[in-house]
């Protein structure tokens, strides 16, 4: 009888578990306005999957505006309060998520939330019933942001699992880069224009969750 090597599978949010790239977008477009500027797909790779003390000073730069602590804190107050109010809607999971999440469960697979996302957005998704999760980690609540291996490390170390024995789900560069310096398999799920990810040792790209099983993940666990 072979006993599997999976510990746990740790989820991004953003574009990963639910459609909320979409409402980043809307509010990072309203905020290229602000500078007289059109946000296209070339930012939104840019940025996709940072914390916003990473985003933000990104995207000041890229418009050619000021990245001083004033100017970057006032960008993402506005950032955050308007996501905040996009966050109120109804969130919609990503193809094939509840699926995969449902099957982790029946198989006795520990499942855990990493997001860069503040606690506060991290927060208004578990409260329209998206889980359960033995554990949510936010942004803010790590000292080094993705692509810093921190945010994987402390989770794998609250599971009290390893994180060579961890899959992580992911669709940003820079979250692919923190699940593997921190030493865990990925699953790579890209859902932004212009970000893709070739396979590599202990990393699958699929197009969707759709149809991914529990045995597909173990596969990638030594």
């Amino acid at each position: 009888m072979t006993t599997t090597t999976l510990q746990a599978v740790l989820w991004d949010m953003d574009g990963v578990l639910v459609d909320s790239e979409p409402l980043w977008t809307v509010a990072e477009r309203e905020l290229a306005e602000r500078y007289g500027r059109a946000w296209t797909d070339e930012v939104k790779a840019l940025v996709v999957g940072t914390r916003l003390d990473v985003a933000v000073p990104a995207i000041l730069r890229h418009f050619g505006q000021g990245t001083g602590p004033e100017e970057v804190a006032r960008a993402s107050e506005l950032l955050l309060a308007r996501m905040g109010e996009l966050y109120a809607g109804t969130q919609v999971l990503m193809p094939g998520a509840s699926e995969l999440l449902a099957s982790l469960r029946a198989a006795g697979v520990p499942v855990a939330l990493v997001s860069s996302s503040f606690r506060v957005l991290v927060d208004a998704v578990l409260a329209q019933g998206v889980g359960p999760f033995e554990l949510t980690l936010a942004g803010d609540e790590v000292v080094d942001a993705k692509p810093h291996p921190e945010p994987y490390l402390t989770a794998a170390r609250r599971l009290g699992v390893s994180p060579a024995r961890c899959v992580v789900i992911e669709d940003s560069p820079s979250g692919v880069a923190a699940a593997e310096a921190a030493g865990c398999a990925v699953l790579a799920v890209p859902s932004v224009p212009g970000v893709v990810f070739d396979p590599a040792p202990r990393r699958r790209v699929v197009r969707s969750l759709t149809g991914v099983t529990v045995a597909d993940l173990r596969a990638l666990v030594p």
